[in-house]
């Protein structure tokens, strides 16, 4: 075996890093910070080089393990603050329960059902808006990146069928809208992803308050479902691409032989209740308050919890629905867990007793919040999220923006709504499709050969630009009304 050359970048990076989280604290104190909020800095600055350059993965066990050496720091409690926090059972059980329905056909159905209608039929720009909703309803319950690897070959599937080529600017727009649409519906609910339930996590660990994820999903699905709209507006008006080529709208051919299987019926009914339980509390309580309370009282991480023993207990042909070992190799994403583990450790020791690194970078911000306006404030941390988002990881995105945001926002006081504005930095890190670095569906779809880095670059950054509008003028006033201040 040829041996690879010494890697002296890596080698490097990992050496500042590491020199930054154990000896940051060498550096002058900053007038009102702790000792133990300096060693904690140095930590935070450290992580984000190994994040953003070395990886997400064992780097963030580095973390948990450096936050161990800051003296105010139990290892106990930063354990508890990560692996143990009921963000991460949520994820962890939320993609176990998702993994079952990928083992299912239930997403061909779905895409096939929503592109072979009559409706579809009428013409491309009706296929194309079809094609986008199918992705916008499977994107709400699967991760994006999975929704993307099984839709594809879907949509080179249909490539054939019509006719297009590589260079053809329709099958562009099609490809183009397929990542923006994974990476928009990925933001509209907290069920199977990754990025929402990050930030209401670190805004719980912050404020010790829990953000409802009913009142999530009021403000971004609305949100996302406009975003869309004008994004499929921008494809037909501004790209306007030429559709003349298309030979054919019949799609019959794609369709499934068979009817649905009793085993995908009965994973289907346990993944609704599961569904069910998150969102009932929020329609119940009115009524059936102490139902509502008794639900609540179990957190989110309980109704993925119940669905996943279900789904093992439950057998079809003497076979458990859920291919439990088989789910756990190929259908969790386990640096991104593990990535999320080490993010809540770090902002529990930002607001620790004897850290207080929030209320110092309050107090620096200070003079900025008072400089901008409510609006400004809010249209900075989305702006910011939506660009970072979109050139680097999207973990580590809302990691760096609210870590700030929170500071900030509560140095703002009641001018803006720090549960609103955390919710929509969530919300952004899902909103990555314009290069390559955003999320691996942009780096596969240029792979292909159907687009370009360039084309998708510039209609991505128009998408999010136009999300951003949507976001600020119309997603922010719903979850002030929802959240409140």
């Amino acid at each position: 075996m040829e041996k690879k050359p010494f890697d002296v970048k890596r080698t490097l990076i990992i050496a500042v890093a590491l020199a930054a989280m154990f000896f940051f604290d060498l550096l002058p104190l900053p007038a009102g910070m702790t000792p133990d909020g300096m060693k904690v800095m140095g930590v935070f600055v450290g992580a984000l080089m190994l994040w953003l350059f070395i990886g997400i993965d064992w780097t963030s066990l580095l973390v948990i393990a450096a936050l161990s050496f800051v003296p105010s720091l139990a290892m106990g409690k930063i354990l508890q603050s990560s692996f143990g926090n009921v963000t991460f059972a949520f994820l962890l059980f939320s993609f176990i329960c998702t993994g079952a329905l990928t083992q299912t056909t239930f997403i061909r159905r779905i895409a096939v059902a929503f592109v072979t209608n009559k409706w579809a039929r009428k013409g491309p720009w009706s296929f194309a808006f079809l094609f986008f909703a199918a992705v916008l309803f499977i994107g709400c319950f699967i991760s994006p990146s999975v929704l993307f690897i099984v839709m594809l070959p879907i949509l080179e599937e249909i490539y054939e069928l019509f006719g297009l080529k590589k260079g053809d600017s329709f099958a562009k727009v099609l490809l183009i809208g397929l990542v923006c649409c994974c990476g928009i519906a990925s933001g509209m609910t907290p069920i199977g992803h990754v990025y929402g339930p990050l930030a209401m996590g670190a805004y719980a660990a912050a404020t010790g308050k829990a953000i409802d994820y009913f009142a999530y999903m009021a403000f971004a699905v609305p949100v996302g479902l406009i975003s869309s709209v004008a994004m499929f507006l921008a494809f037909r008006f501004i790209a306007h691409p030429d559709t003349s080529s298309i030979q054919s709208m019949d799609l019959d051919s794609m369709k499934l032989e068979g009817n649905v299987t009793r085993r995908e019926k009965l994973i289907l009914c346990i993944f609704a209740l599961v569904v069910l339980l998150w969102i009932l509390p929020s329609f119940i309580k009115g009524v059936l308050p102490d139902v509502a309370k008794a639900i609540s009282a179990k957190s989110i991480a309980f109704p993925p919890l119940v669905g996943l023993i279900l789904m093992c207990i439950v057998t079809d042909e003497g076979t458990p629905l859920l291919p439990f070992n088989k789910v756990m190799k190929e259908n969790i994403a386990w640096g991104a867990l593990i990535m999320c583990a080490g993010t809540l450790a770090l902002g529990a020791a930002m607001t620790a007793k004897g850290v207080e690194l929030n209320t110092w970078l309050g107090a620096q911000m200070s003079p900025v919040t008072k400089a901008l306006g409510p609006t400004a404030l809010v249209l900075l941390f989305t702006l910011w999220a939506a660009i970072q988002t979109n050139l680097s990881s999207n973990i580590v995105t809302i990691t760096v923006v609210t870590s700030i945001a929170l500071p900030v926002l509560t140095a703002a006081g009641s001018a803006v709504s720090a549960p609103a504005v955390v919710s929509i930095i969530g919300m952004m890190g899902g909103y990555a499709f314009a290069a390559p670095p955003a999320m691996p569906s942009v780096a596969i779809s240029i792979g292909t050969g159907w687009v370009d880095a360039k084309t998708i670059l510039f209609y991505g950054s128009i998408v999010m630009l136009l999300a951003v509008a949507v976001t600020v003028w119309i997603g922010y006033p719903i979850a002030v009304a929802m959240m409140g201040f």
